[in-house]
């Protein structure tokens, strides 16, 4: 139905553009180059014949694909994200494409020695026999998420170019700066004007989710004075000492490498001081609410405590929510997960319903009034020198979203 090498090299074509973002930047986008690969978008759908096709001033592309039934069904949209993380090397993408893959170790760099191994990596098994697309050591793959555009992109075209498949009326949006958190901050969720949307986001093939973390950030300020160490008795106060308390005063196995599933933590993500001063930066994550309010106090009152264990105001927290569980604004209308579902199990991929561990712009765009819960796109080891995807998990996913699309119509 799909024809394999489109996809392969539409998603070659997207990977090609680096586009970064950077979340030392306060524009939107955050980079500069993030508007060639939204501009090149704009242009690919004016192409195919999509209707309403727009980019704004802050680099969102939407467009529509009318109905061609003659009666009313929901709108549904499609969204993925252009940006790339800025977490590793993006520039000078250079894939491999290894085809009937042998279920072995994959060879990534051998200058560096650099291998994709299936034993560490054994995910990769899964995908004997097909098309593995990979790195070559030295950057990010891209899958994250122009996998997902390239499905969105390719299903689009599939549905202009076969009208006998009837459909109601689709949008589609591609943003920027999701990877720093940013991606739904400026999305018009009116001007899209869809019921509700899936995200193309999502990782190996199958994956349906509709639950995601409670976020919040701590910066912790620990004070010390600052004294000439051969006259410091009883005067100096090491502040590295007072964060060290802090840190071995949280739960040791309630971190990111000793949970799983629904499991919450505390993330000490940075940490950088002196004698004088210094600052913990930490990220807070559970499923559960009443847990997630749970884990904030608890930050702040271990604040409190140390301070009188010294005596003096030599730590302060401050803690910023970053955005909630979407489950609560989907669970009410559990239909279109339930039709997300039947779609895979009618293009034959099994459905993997479970929580994300992270976040996702489906998120935020459901608390501004756009339930989306949110489909795989086919990629692994997001982030790194390791990423992968199998072209025939693009494929099934592109196949999804003409199902949805389909199925919707009745």
């Amino acid at each position: 139905m799909i024809n394999k090498q489109e996809v392969l090299d539409r998603f070659i074509s997207y990977i090609s553009i680096d586009t970064q973002s950077n979340p030392e930047s306060e524009t939107t986008p955050s980079t500069e180059k993030q508007w060639i690969l939204a501009n090149k978008l704009t242009k690919e759908l004016e192409g195919m014949g999509m209707q309403e096709v727009s980019i704004d001033e802050n680099a969102y592309v939407m467009a529509t694909l009318p109905s061609n039934i003659n009666k009313d069904t929901p709108v549904i949209g499609f969204v993925s994200h252009f940006d790339t993380s800025p977490d590793f090397n993006g520039t000078n993408i250079k894939p491999q494409i290894i085809e009937n893959y042998d279920g072995g170790d994959i060879v990534l760099n051998a200058e560096k020695n650099i291998i994709l191994s299936s034993e560490y990596f054994d995910d990769l098994k899964q995908y004997k026999g097909q098309t593995i697309i990979t790195t070559d050591g030295n950057s990010l793959l891209g899958a994250d998420d122009k996998a997902g555009i390239t499905e969105i992109m390719t299903a689009m075209k599939y549905l202009l170019e076969h009208p006998e498949i009837k459909h109601g009326t689709l949008k589609v949006c591609f943003t920027p700066d999701e990877e720093i958190g940013r991606g739904a901050h400026k999305f018009d969720v009116s001007k899209f004007g869809a019921h509700w949307a899936y995200t193309m986001d999502g990782s190996q093939i199958g994956e349906l989710e509709y639950e995601n973390f409670n976020a919040a950030s701590a910066k912790v300020k620990v004070s010390g004075k600052s004294v000439h160490p051969g006259y410091a008795k009883d005067k100096m106060v090491n502040s590295m000492y007072i964060a060290q308390d802090f840190i071995n005063s949280l739960p040791r196995l309630e971190t990111p490498e000793h949970t799983e599933g629904r499991q919450g933590f505390f993330h000490l993500s940075n940490i950088n001081g002196d004698v004088e001063e210094t600052i913990l930066q930490y990220i807070i994550r559970d499923h559960d609410k009443k847990h997630f309010e749970a884990r904030k106090k608890m930050i702040q009152d271990l604040g409190v405590e140390i301070c009188k264990q010294y005596e003096s105001e030599c730590v302060t927290v401050e803690i910023k929510d970053q955005y909630r569980n979407m489950r609560e604004k989907i669970e009410p209308m559990m239909h279109i997960v339930e039709l997300a579902k039947e779609a895979m199990e009618a293009v034959k991929v099994k459905p993997i319903i479970k929580p994300i561990r992270g976040g996702t712009d489906g998120s935020q765009l459901s608390f501004m009034g756009l339930p989306c819960p949110n489909i795989f796109a086919g990629g692994h080891n997001f982030h790194g020198k390791y990423e992968y995807v199998p072209l025939e998990s693009m494929v099934k996913a592109t196949e999804v979203i003409i199902k949805i699309a389909e199925l919707n119509a009745r």
